[in-house]
């Protein structure tokens, strides 16, 4: 205990919960994982919330973690992209992570599926049309996670105050 500050059970969960939430914009973090981190750790702590809650809360998480894994890939195939672009795409996002941020991984997930799209197609306007929805798609997983991790603090708070 650092003086002056009570670190309960609930202090500590409810901190996970918020940091799972700032974890959805942070690229390869399982921001859902984080979430059912702290439902769990504060069951194990406490035995609450029960049964019933528990797994709807962690059921939350694990659809949060499907979406982070799968949304962009099945953005980007909605729009066209072949799975080996999908693929590549991801591994050149990845270095660019390091250097621009969570804003180099979208920069490098569309700029990789349009070039791969475009050497594949030879279509500059299909190329763009699925590194949009590559895009967008990615986007729009950032923001359902971070809804669905805020429901997750939502109902915890619900279920245990």
């Amino acid at each position: 205990m650092i003086t002056g500050l009570s670190l309960t059970p609930l202090a500590i969960a409810i901190a996970v919960l918020v940091v799972a939430i700032f974890a959805t914009a942070i690229p390869f973090v399982p921001a859902g994982g984080v979430s059912m981190a702290g439902v769990g750790y504060y069951w194990h702590a406490t035995g609450e919330p029960g049964t019933v809650v528990l797994v709807a809360l962690l059921s939350l998480g694990v659809v949060t973690v499907l979406l982070d894994w799968l949304g962009g890939a099945l953005s980007a195939r909605a729009g066209g992209a072949s799975l080996r672009t999908t693929a590549i795409a991801a591994v050149v996002a990845l270095p660019l992570l390091f250097v621009f941020g969570p804003l180099g991984v979208l920069l490098g997930v569309a700029a990789g599926v349009f070039a791969l799209e475009y050497r594949r197609h030879g279509d500059v306007e299909r190329g763009l049309r699925t590194a949009g929805y590559a895009t967008v798609g990615l986007l729009a997983s950032t923001a359902m996670q971070a809804f669905l991790t805020s429901m997750v603090l939502v109902g915890f708070l619900l279920a245990v105050l």
